[in-house]
């Protein structure tokens, strides 16, 4: 089983990296070959995973990760950009969790195949 690790980077409704991201991240896992997927969320993608997003319309990056999370796929959020932005505390979405940048960096090692957005 082949093992990936998305990492994005991107506001969750500022632009459309963080989207697309998870639109692939999902694709994958509707693949034949199913891999081992992994996603880590840093920068102003971390505040993605708050609970209790209300999109006035279009897509719901809530949703999306506990689709994820559902099947899963292990969602963390950067400690270090989650510290920067006040958000540490704040209610996450089901399945969403803090993570560290060790825990990255053996994701990474252990990947292979990491995606950047």
């Amino acid at each position: 089983m082949q093992k990936i690790v998305i990492i994005a980077n991107g506001a969750a409704y500022g632009s459309e990296s963080l989207f697309n991201s998870l639109r692939l991240a999902i694709a994958l896992l509707e693949q034949e070959l199913r891999p081992d997927l992994k996603l880590f969320l840093m920068s102003d993608a971390v505040t993605a995973g708050l609970r209790g997003q209300k999109p006035a319309e279009g897509y719901n990056i809530q949703q999306m990760l506990e689709i994820l999370t559902a099947q899963n796929v292990p969602v963390k959020l950067c400690k270090t950009c989650t510290d920067g932005r006040g958000i540490t505390g704040l209610p996450l979405a089901d399945g969403v969790a803090i993570g560290t940048l060790v825990e990255l960096a053996a994701w990474t090692l252990d990947a292979d195949k990491v995606l950047t957005f």
